[in-house]
């Protein structure tokens, strides 16, 4: 089944560009892709929400959401208080199979970390993923923290029997501190997966024509990203 399960080792970490960017280089290499974003939150009715801005920045991708919830919030709680039924991860699984029947690639985007609950049976991302028997691409930040956060994500997806075939760091700074510099080799350490990518900071920002030119140099070769970032030249040009 051709899903990829994006999520994060937090909010904030990049997840939606790091889907844009994974996206863009897809449809540049000629496959149709659909992006589903399993719990928006946060996002009024008429509202971009983060599946329109993957759309906006990658181009002709099929955009889906389970649902939206108003309140920026974990998704169980953004339902409870908006007083609707929560997202259960059978309806997004459900949701995603349906696209990849009609698509090359689908890109199912978590909200906040892995285990954000989606409803008060305790229902995450990782139980999606775990339905759908899809790998799990885990975006996380470049400085000071990280380390703990990705170790922990990596070892639930392990615990768990998922596929995690690596990391990507959602927003590398223009001016790298030493711990950003030193976790270039860390994080794979810790985490027992490869560095596949990592995304400039404001690469959001870009034009989406700039966007889309760039991301396949932002990401690592073969599947399941196929772009031409080089780990070992990025490593050796950035590292301590």
């Amino acid at each position: 089944m051709p899903v990829l399960v994006i999520t994060g080792t937090g909010t904030e970490v990049g997840k939606t560009v790091v889907t844009a960017a994974v996206a863009a280089t897809a449809l540049a290499g000629g496959r149709s892709v659909a992006v589903l974003k399993a719990a928006q939150t946060g996002v009024g009715p008429d509202e971009i929400g983060d599946a329109e801005e993957v759309a906006r920045l990658a181009g002709a991708v099929t955009v889906a959401e389970v649902a939206r919830f108003p309140e920026p919030l974990a998704p169980g709680t953004a339902a409870r208080r908006a007083g609707r039924a929560p997202v259960r991860p059978g309806e997004v699984a459900e949701a995603a199979a349906k696209l990849a029947t009609e698509h090359d690639l689908v890109l199912v985007e978590g909200a906040g970390g892995l285990l954000v609950r989606f409803d008060a049976a305790g229902g995450t991302l990782a139980d999606v993923a775990g339905l759908l028997g899809a790998p799990v691409l885990v975006v996380t930040s470049p400085g000071l923290g990280t380390l703990n956060t990705t170790e922990l994500t990596a070892r639930e997806l392990r615990s768990r029997g998922l596929e995690l075939p690596g990391l990507v760091i959602g927003s590398w700074p223009g001016s790298p501190d030493l711990a950003a510099r030193c976790n270039l080799a860390d994080l794979p350490d810790v985490s027992g997966a490869p560095l596949l990518g990592a995304v400039p900071a404001g690469a959001g920002a870009l034009a989406p024509a700039a966007f889309r030119s760039a991301a396949p140099g932002w990401l690592g070769s073969g599947p399941p990203l196929d772009g031409s970032w080089d780990a070992d030249a990025f490593v050796a040009a950035h590292g301590p």
